[in-house]
Formats: structure tokens, sequence, C-alpha cells
């Protein structure tokens, strides 16, 4: 019997072509849509999952307070590992960690790898796995490394032992390789390629052993017993109890969490990337949908087709429940042949797709968990699209059928223009979405950053360029590709060092402000472009202003009415006079307001240095010549860079993401709907074409026919504008509520969307609407 159904459905479904066609390949983009976003959503929500105790592992971050409000860094004091771990019943580890870059050599071999510094713990807590070495005795010398499977291959070649070498780090000290790790998969929050002894990193830095330094990421695992919420109490009690201050409180966050759940606002857990895995599933779903939706238009438009089939049947005396099964058996062989297409179109487009997201997605059909979705998937679509068709065509009375009534409900009317509404409803949404989201992100990139972010270059600084730099720096200006150079310790775009506690003359003097502090040369401003609003700024003589300091805008208005300038700024016992005012500019929150800065004239220890680039020299001429330069002052090191532009941009990862996203399923969800708006059009011309003929007869025009069977369809677009509208305004809404920099929603961006769909709603049905008037009448009258 399900043999016969089957034989039965790949008949009908050969039998028309065209809509079969229109069916499949609208069921398979919206199959492949919601493949991709399962691929996608796979991957978010897998990322740290390997490591084995998911219950027991947690981060401690903490949170601050300034100025009435609680922020939340990622940084904890020193001591507060070993003091959580021998004061706290439940945590039986923990382990304060350092993230550094490294340079590795081995002969001629060099490369840059990222790690940590890491306390014992470490190792036992996210149960590293050892190829080569003991985990036990990994970190008994002081002068260990471990590093990843990957990292050895790197530097000694593939299936060399690793153990016991001796590493060259920075062309200075000297490492001894004590164990061999398996490598971290590529989704985790903390990822590193080397950990050695925190120890080393610590020796002869008293600050670090006292609870007023935050700098460490520290990492603790619970007994399995223990009590969550009494430990992380009496972890928020912690630094309170050691330094009795109430403005610091360190707390538990889940490694469950890290990647999805990471935003923090005053104190208080909100959702991260969370929201964006839900809205990409509901977004999936609703693909779904529409594309099911056709499925139950063109399977219902098309009912008088089959009208006489299951009056035949029914008076041969088949029951409704076998016409049920046969009906919804040939949804599932439709969905399982569209499921063979999406899964070709997978194969040739996810390359693209990973590019779109930045990711490795791979399609893994041996992987029960997606076979167990496509399987899902092809149900769904089959049920889901076939049932309303089914019990709709089964519903037919024999005897109506056989005397040649007209077999459609009116119902089936009615459900059909709702279906094709909330087809266009949705793809109006999406539109608006696209439009808005794309607004919104070029809104804050043309923000006014209150530096040039153009022609300029980030380099890491390493090995003797800060020893050089004079002299870096006068061979660079000689080359004529850079017009200028900075050091900085801190990115530019980036948050840096920052504390509390200065005193000033004048204005609001309180020490719970948090102030940020840069240390660089003199003519990092000039480089950045950032503009001196007062004063003047620092000398190349760094003794002459030993004492002085500028000051961001931001920092003036605290010290109250009048010039800045010569007021004095005690941090730490030690007085600085201010020279110079300079103008506030943009970092770290792209959306919102940066905190004040403070300038030292120091770059002893400076993190980058920044070129300012020639316009008149092409990009890889440039680039040439200042490799040419660092090679001959700093061979040991590869040349590495950054344009600042692109890191500006990669703040707006997500918002890009999701702006490509809306894009693509903006433009997908359109070509579903209009797909089936071809099929009904089309269907709707074959059945008026007796009407047709006879008015084209009477002497009808054609642009008249043209609007007579479009009118129809696009009522049904208006309807849909005035649904989408409310509904887009109320979901962006709240969306742009989260930035505190945005933009506001304009009237005629509805306009454009409205537009935009009434146009390809007209191109698409107008294609069946001319070939139904241009069509001869004698054809469709000479049967009459």
């Amino acid at each position: 019997m399900i043999l016969n159904y089957i034989k039965i459905a790949f008949r009908t479904l050969l039998k028309n072509k065209g809509y079969s066609f229109l069916n499949i390949f609208g069921l398979a983009i919206g199959m492949t849509c919601a493949s991709f976003i399962f691929l996608w959503v796979e991957d978010e929500v897998s990322f740290n999952s390997d490591f084995a105790k998911q219950d027991q592992v947690y981060y401690v971050p903490t949170h601050q307070e300034y100025d009435g409000e609680w922020r939340t860094f990622n940084s904890t004091p020193g001591p507060l590992a070993e003091a959580m771990k021998t004061e706290i019943p439940g945590v039986i580890r923990a382990a304060r960690t350092k993230h550094r870059d490294f340079l590795f050599a081995v002969d001629d071999n060099a490369i840059n790898s990222s790690g940590r510094y890491v306390d014992e713990d470490f190792i036992n807590i996210f149960s590293l796995s050892f190829i080569e070495g003991n985990a036990k005795t990994a970190f008994k010398n002081p002068e260990a490394i471990v590093i990843t499977k990957k990292t050895a291959e790197q530097l000694f070649g593939k299936n060399v032992k690793a153990l016991g070498e001796v590493l060259k780090v920075n062309n200075t000290d000297n490492y001894l390789i004590t164990g061999v790790i398996e490598n971290l998969p590529k989704n985790v929050t903390f990822p590193f390629n080397w950990i050695a002894p925190f120890q080393r990193y610590s020796n002869g830095q008293d600050w670090m052993t006292e609870y007023g330094s935050f700098f460490a990421d520290t990492f603790l695992e619970l007994s399995p017993e223990a009590d969550f919420a009494a430990v992380d109490a009496q972890v928020r009690s912690l630094i309170e109890k050691k330094t009795d201050d109430s403005n610091s409180k360190a707390f538990l966050h889940s490694i469950k969490d890290w990647h999805l759940r990471d935003n923090f606002e005053n104190g208080k857990q909100v959702d991260g990337r969370i929201t964006y895995v839900r809205l990409f599933s509901f977004i999936a779903l609703i693909i779904l949908l529409i594309a099911c939706i056709n499925f139950m238009n063109l399977s219902t438009a098309r009912s008088e087709k089959r009208a006489n089939e299951v009056g035949v049947r029914k008076a041969m005396g088949s029951g409704r429940s076998r016409l049920i099964i046969q009906f919804i058996s040939e949804a599932l062989v439709l969905a399982f042949i569209a499921t063979l297409v999406s899964i070709l179109v997978l194969f040739v487009l996810l390359p693209q797709f990973n590019l779109l997201v930045e990711k490795n997605l791979l399609l893994g059909l041996a992987k029960p968990s997606h076979i167990i979705f496509l399987l899902g998937v092809t149900l769904f679509c089959g049920i889901f699209a076939g049932l309303y068709p089914a019990f709709y065509l089964s519903a037919f009375k024999p005897v109506e059928v056989l005397k040649g009534l007209k077999a459609t409900h009116g119902s089936a009317t009615f459900i059909r223009k709702g279906l094709v509404v909330g087809q266009f409803t949705i793809s109006i949404v999406f539109i608006i979405c696209t439009i808005l989201v794309y607004q919104q992100i070029q809104h804050v990139k043309n923000r006014d950053l209150g530096f040039d972010k153009d022609q300029l270059i980030s380099l890491k600084v390493n090995g003797t360029m800060i020893e050089e730099f004079s002299v870096i720096k006068q061979d660079l200006i000689n080359t004529g590709a850079v017009t200028s150079i900075g050091l900085n310790n801190s990115g530019v775009l980036d948050g840096g060092n920052n504390g509390s506690g200065l005193e000033w003359m004048g204005g609001t003097n309180t020490e719970d402000v948090l102030i940020s502090f840069r240390y660089i040369s003199s003519d990092f401003l000039e480089t950045a472009g950032i503009e001196l609003a007062e004063g003047h700024g620092f000398s190349e003589n760094r003794a002459k202003d030993s004492t002085s300091v500028l000051i961001t805008e931001s920092f003036a208005k605290l010290m109250g009415d009048g010039s800045a300038i010569g007021k004095k700024v005690i941090r730490w016992e030690d007085t600085y006079t201010v020279i110079g005012v300079v103008k506030d500019y943009l970092y770290e929150d792209m959306y919102g307001q940066s905190d004040p800065v403070l300038f030292f004239n120091y770059h002893g220890e400076a993190s980058f240095m920044y070129l300012k680039m020639n316009p008149e020299i092409t990009t890889n001429a440039l680039l040439s010549k200042v490799e040419a330069v660092l090679k001959k002052h700093n061979p040991a090191y590869p040349f590495e860079y950054t344009f600042v532009d692109d890191t500006f941009n990669a703040k707006f990862k997500s918002e890009q993401l999701i702006g490509k996203l809306s894009q693509l399923f903006a433009l997908l969800a359109i070509l579903i709907s209009c797909l089936g708006l071809f099929g009904l059009a089309a269907y709707t011309a074959e059945q008026r074409s007796k009407e047709i003929g006879i008015r084209k007869v009477l002497g009808a025009s054609v642009s008249g026919l043209v609007k007579l069977l479009s009118k129809d369809f696009l009522k049904l677009v208006g309807i849909s504008i005035l649904i989408a509208i409310p509904m887009a305004w109320y979901g962006m809404d709240n969306w742009l509520q989260d930035y505190a920099y945005r933009i506001e929603i304009d009237w005629w961006i509805f306009v454009v969307a409205g537009v935009i769909a009434i146009l390809i709603a007209l191109l698409t049905v107008s294609f069946q609407a001319i070939k139904a008037a241009l069509a001869n009448p004698v054809d469709s009258l000479k049967t009459e």
C-alpha cells in the first residue's frame, strides 16, 4: 500500500512538472537556509563544550562601582585565587592566568604564538590531555613550558618529539618543553597555544601580591558537592573582607555562559550572543514556514485538478483517511526530494557561507545530530505543508464533484489569501530590518571618533623596538613611506589600563571616577590625529615632562570652571601638572561615551607602535619599505601589522553579521514568496482563461487585462505592508534600545520597503498576467 502511495505521488509530481518544480525549489531554499542556521547555532552553543567539567569550572570576573554604576571587568587581584582556594569550602582548585604573546625560535624557525602564564591548578581545571610529558610533573621546573601539538609541529615538524627541547623565547629567555598537549578546539573562549608557570611571570613583581592591582584572569573549580549559591556569595564578599572596599566584588561565571551570556549591565547578567542564537533559530523556522506556505497555497489552488480523482476514489470506496495518507505521502516525497536538492546546494554554498559568518563549519552528514536534523526538517516540511491540503482535498463530496459542480471551498480561498499575506508580511519585515541594521552600522561608523583611523597602521612592539625607537623612527621617516610614528601602551581603540583614587584641583574631586591611563611617546597624538583643545603636547625630552600630564576634555570638566592648564593631579602621592587638554576621542565602547584619559610622557612599556601612512605611496610599496626597516633593526621577529580601520570595523562584527544575514534572509524570503506568487498567478490566469478570451473579443486592452489580473494580488501585498510596518517598527525599536548611540527610525524607510514589495510582486504577477493577456482568445474559446 505504501509503495502504491509513493508510486502515485511520483506520477502526480511528473504530471505537474512546473508546480512540482516550484514546490521543490521553494522547500529546498527553506531547508538550505535552516540548515545553514543550524550549523551556525550548533557551533555557537558548543563553545567550551569539549572541556570535561562543565558543571564545576568557573571564570571569576569583578564588578566595580564607579560614580554610582557597577561596571564589569575580567581582571582580578593576584592574591584572590589562593584566598578562594584556602578560605572558601567547595573551591578545590583555583588558578591565576595572564595572556602573553611570545616569539618562539628553534634554529632558523621562528613563529609568534599566544598563550598564558598559569598556576599549576589550571592543568587539572581544564583536564588538559598530555601527548608528551606528564601533568603531575610538567610545572616542577620553573623554566618549564607546555605547548600544543600544533605548536610543536610548527616548530619541530610532524612526528618529532618535542619533549625536553629548549625553546628560545623573545630572543632572550630559554624555556624547557616539559609537555605537549592536544590542540584545543577552535570554539573556545580563552584559547592558548602554550602555558608556562605563573611564578616565572610574577617573580620580583611585588605589586601582583596586592589586592588593589586587578590584572589576572582567574579560573576555579568547585567540588561536585559544592553549593554554587553559597560559594558565589562568599566569593562576592572576599575582596571587601580583605580590603574593606565594598566597591569591588568578584563573582562566579559558569563555563556554559562564557560565550553566550557574557554581557553585564550595572552588575546584572544580561543576554549576550544567546540573543542572536534565538533570533536566527526563529528566522530559520520562519523561512521554513514561508516555504511550507507555498506548498499549501499551490496544492489548494489546484484543487479542481484533483477533484475528479478524489471523487472517483471515494466512489470506488476509498475512505477519507486513506486519501489523507495519500496526499501527505505526496508531500513527504516532495519534501524528501527537496532535502536531497538542499544537500547538494549546501555542499556548493557552504564555503561561501563560512566566509560570510567567519567560521569553519562542516556539513558532517555522518554526525547523528545532523542526520536527525535533516530527517526532522524533512518530516516537518512534509507533514506540516501537506496536512491542510490533505484534509482539504479529502473533504470533497463525490456527488458534487462527479456532477461537475465547483469543488473549491470558500474557506480555502480565504486561507490561501491569508497565507500570501503572511508570506509577504514576513518579507517586508525582513526588508525593513535590513535597511535599519545597515543604517545603524553606518551611523556608528560615521561617528566622529576624535582621531583619524584612516591611513593608520598598528604594529605590536617586540624585541628592540623600544630601545631603538629613535633610530627606527628616523629610518622610517627617511623612507618617505610614513609621515609620523608614535608609541602607546594600549591600542588606540581599546580600554587599556585604568583606575581610580586620583585627586585634583577644583571641580568634583571624587575617587569614584574611573580614569584611563595612557603612556605615550611625544608624537603619538600627532600620529593618531588626536587634537589639542588647549595648551601644548609633550616634548621629546621625557625628563622635562616627567611631572607633566595631558588630559582629555572630559577630565578637564571634572576640574571645574576655567582653564585646566596648570592645575595639579595627584596619583600615588606623585603630583603632576596639566600642560595640555586633548579633545575627547572614542575608544572601547563605540556606542557610548569613553572614560576620561590621563596621558603620561613615557613609552618604556609601550605595546603598540603606530605609523601614519603617506597617502601618496601605494600600500604594497609602503609595507615593503616598513618591513625592510623593521627587519634591519628587529630581524628576529616576523613583520606583522594591522590597519586600524580594520580593527575599527571588527568592533561591529556582531552587527555586521546581523546585517549580512538580514540581507540574505530578506532575499530568500522574497524569492520563496515570489515563487508561490508566480505559481498562484499562473493558476489564476489558467482558471480565468475563458474570461480573458471573452474580454479580449469584446475589446479589452492588454494593459486593462494585466491590471485586472494583478489588482487582487497587489491588494494582498498592500495588506501585508500595513501589518508589517508596526511589527517591524516594534521589533527594531526594541533592538535599537540596546545602543546608547543609535539612529532614529524614519518614516521613509517603511515607504521604501513597501514600494520594493509592491514592485517585486508586480513584476512576479505581471509576467503571467501579460502572458495570459497576449494569448489568442480562439485557443480558450474554441471548446465552447
